[in-house]
């Protein structure tokens, strides 16, 4: 089991996104500030991930590219698909997108993001924001 810097067992966090980059920078970023972090490249492996992993918070990107099994997965999709999950439908997510769409904010606060944050992400913003979001006073700034 992994732990914290505080020796408490380290909280999951599932970080979904289709892009490699985005998923190292942000793993490196929480597992440095101790938290276990579990990835997912599409909304199918998401849905697997968070029924298999029951993560303590989901990072969550909206755009994803045309699914070639049929279903046009996008964050909304995945998030309607987490709210259906026993297991997963009180776990909170931050939506990060590099839309400039204004309404993707509203819709994503609609659908029960607890956070929305912009690409390029400011990484130490999002990691107090995932600290206050579990509860977690960890005082080990990264």
């Amino acid at each position: 089991m992994n732990t914290n810097p505080t020796g408490a067992p380290a909280k999951k966090v599932l970080v979904v996104d289709d892009n490699e980059i985005v998923i190292k920078t942000i793993t490196l970023k929480l597992q440095g500030a101790g938290y276990q972090v579990i990835t997912a490249m599409d909304g199918a492996e998401a849905v697997a991930m968070a029924r298999k992993e029951s993560p303590d918070l989901i990072l969550l990107d909206i755009s994803f590219p045309p699914d070639v099994g049929g279903v046009p997965w996008d964050g909304f999709r995945i998030m309607e698909w987490f709210h259906r999950l026993d297991t997963a439908k009180k776990i909170p997510i931050i939506v990060i997108t590099g839309s400039e769409e204004p309404k993707t904010k509203e819709r994503a606060t609609a659908a029960g993001a607890v956070a929305f944050f912009q690409k390029p992400l400011e990484h130490d913003y999002l990691l107090k924001v995932v600290r206050a979001t579990l509860g977690d006073a960890v005082a080990n700034p990264v």
